[in-house]
């Protein structure tokens, strides 16, 4: 059965809307969407990033900020993820730059890391926030009231858009909840390359194991990978997931040397669509650990 659309046909995500009323730009496309279809018609969106880019040192271009010129608005994501957002405040005024995840719930991802030759645990702040389906039905209303700030006019739009938002994505809960309760519960371990999937596995009171903590750039020892792999047996971890546009190689030598598979591709860090990103990633894990 083909998946539901997230919103209807009328609330449909443009990347430009002619004759818009108010113009915003975002630093993160996922952003671009939720603020598109709350915005509707009324609101043109810049994504400066785009669906391929790297949110973590991700930094526009002459092109990019000439795009998003006249912009009355810069939604972006916060929680310390935007290494250009001191800069962006001082370029455009820090009244008009939105940190959509300064007023979300802020997690701490518990990573592996390799010092000195020793490995151990240690705690950082998580921004992944865009793998909460309640984080997202918080920042809708975020996006509802900043829009009407600056466009009182059209503020009893935003409302009616933003509720409808909100509903379907707690359809869009109920379907992953209902999807990932065919994992059994002694294989509810969700093992990723780095650690991108904390909201997500509070949300469904998963565990998570991060190989390469928060930065997937990260090059380890091959002492700390024998480590790792020993860990994952530990933990009885059945499959562990690379990420899209991120190589592989290291994972899968984890992976054999733990005698695990390697899952598909999970959407950490990009993305056009809410709803894709979290059906994407809900099928792909299901699809590994869902067998009994």
């Amino acid at each position: 059965m083909a998946p539901r659309c997230l919103i209807p046909a009328l609330l449909t995500a443009f990347t430009s809307v002619v004759g818009a009323e108010v113009k915003v730009a975002v630093l993160h496309p996922l952003l671009g969407d939720l603020v598109q279809k709350v915005g509707g018609e009324q609101v043109q969106v810049v994504d400066l990033m785009g669906p391929g880019g790297d949110p973590h040192k991700f930094e526009p271009g002459a092109r990019e900020l000439r795009e998003a010129r006249g912009a009355q608005l810069y939604f972006v994501c916060g929680k310390g993820l935007e290494p250009y957002l001191p800069k962006l405040r001082d370029a455009v005024g820090a009244d008009r730059v939105v940190e959509v995840g300064e007023f979300l719930p802020t997690l701490k991802a518990e990573v592996l890391c390799d010092h000195d030759g020793h490995t151990h645990l240690h705690e950082e702040v998580d921004p992944h926030w865009w793998h909460s389906i309640d984080c997202w039905r918080r920042a809708a209303t975020r996006v509802r009231k900043e829009l009407a700030g600056i466009d009182a006019v059209n503020a009893d739009l935003y409302r009616k858009r933003a509720t409808v938002v909100r509903k379907e994505l707690s359809r869009l809960h109920l379907w992953a909840t209902g999807e990932l309760s065919r994992v059994p519960a002694e294989h509810r371990t969700l093992a990723t390359a780095h650690a991108a999937f904390a909201y997500f596995c509070n949300e469904h009171k998963w565990k998570m194991l991060a190989v390469q903590g928060l930065n997937r750039e990260r090059v380890d020892s091959p002492k700390f990978v024998v480590e790792v792999a020993s860990a994952i047996r530990k933990e009885k971890v059945r499959a562990v997931f690379p990420e899209q546009r991120s190589n592989p190689k290291m994972l899968k030598t984890v992976a054999e040397g733990a005698g695990i598979a390697l899952g598909g591709s999970l959407m950490a860090d990009g993305g056009d669509s809410i709803e894709k990103m979290f059906r994407h990633n809900v099928k792909t894990i299901v699809d590994a650990l869902g067998r009994k």
